[in-house]
């Protein structure tokens, strides 16, 4: 979760980055991604539709939501989240430099999502295991459940 001055600033990088791809960052599409990067949790369309229609006082249909998160993946600006149906900013729209593949570790308490990346490595030793099992990885995309520091905290 990003303050407003923080998210102001992701929101520029990833205007920019939109420029360099030939796309654009329209208005609509920066509220989507503002309620992503200010949300501690993943996002689910009709619960950004809510937070846009409330945010901004407009009324965003959820197929508009849907589109706009359609571009923003494409963008390589948020990542869906297949098992909750549900979408988080990318953790690393304001770096220049590669990492290693998006994994997700969802808190299966409080719904918290944390983006860690693994070794292109350990990925690729997973494709093979998974071709000498007779498939092929379609997705390398983990989603992880577990419990974050804080809800473990309160547990003890």
């Amino acid at each position: 979760m990003h303050d407003m001055s923080s998210v102001d600033s992701v929101i520029e990088e990833a205007e920019m980055r939109c420029k360099e791809q030939g796309a654009r960052l329209t208005e609509k599409r920066k509220q989507v991604l503002s309620g992503l990067l200010s949300s501690p949790t993943a996002l689910s369309a009709y619960e950004l539709m809510d937070f846009c229609n409330s945010e901004y006082e407009q009324a965003l249909p959820a197929m508009s939501v849907y589109r706009i998160l359609d571009f923003l993946q494409e963008q390589h600006l948020v990542h869906k989240l297949n098992l909750a149906n549900k979408y988080v900013a990318c953790a690393h729209i304001t770096c220049n430099h590669d990492h290693g593949v998006p994994q997700f570790l969802i808190c299966g308490k409080c719904q918290k999502v944390e983006e860690i990346s693994v070794a292109k490595s350990t990925i690729n030793a997973l494709r093979r295991s998974v071709h000498d099992a007779g498939y092929e990885l379609v997705s390398p995309q983990l989603e992880m459940n577990c419990i974050c520091g804080d809800c473990i905290k309160e547990t003890t």
